[in-house]
């Protein structure tokens, strides 16, 4: 694998209702993620560019990562992170249109090198559950998105 035990590469497609712009502004208003996704506990901007987010899923540990804007597109509905702390590597989110033409598809990607100590000591033993637990976040993600376009939130915001 490489990057052995400690690199990760995650990559999830959520199916959504809204438009691709309604969506794709939702993701890019990083500071309002945890308002709908519970995992995301914190998000503070450091500056126009940079923030610290916080995390945490099932399991009883939090991740605590800087964020640094390397991408944002609206053209192509791409936004793209690089992120060091807990752990370093990148994020992007990708909003494309529905399959037959409707509604929108937000695709994650991540590749990341797992720096937390303590999830580092406890080594290979760890990483199915450090997948389920990343799984279990994404899922409470995508449900979290959904309920807040079905109540119609985002529509006053898009572009």
């Amino acid at each position: 694998m490489v990057g052995g035990w400690r690199h990760y590469r995650f990559r999830s497609c959520w199916g959504l209702s809204a438009e691709p712009d309604v969506v794709y502004a939702l993701l890019e208003r990083a500071e309002e993620y945890p308002l709908w996704w519970p995992q995301v506990r914190e998000v503070r901007e450091i500056d126009g560019r940079r923030g610290s987010m916080r995390f945490r899923s099932v399991l009883p540990y939090e991740l605590v990562v800087e964020a640094r804007e390397a991408r944002r597109d609206p053209a192509a509905r791409v936004l793209e992170i690089s992120m060091t702390g807990d752990l370093d590597g990148w994020a992007r989110w990708t909003v494309l249109p529905g399959v037959a033409g409707t509604g929108s598809r937000a695709v994650f990607e991540q590749e990341v090198e797992l720096r937390k100590p303590l999830l580092r000591r406890l080594g290979p033993v760890c990483r199915p559950f450090l997948v389920l637990n990343h799984t279990l976040m994404m899922r409470g993600g995508h449900r979290g998105l959904r309920s807040l376009l079905a109540r119609g939130g985002g529509a006053k915001n898009a572009v």
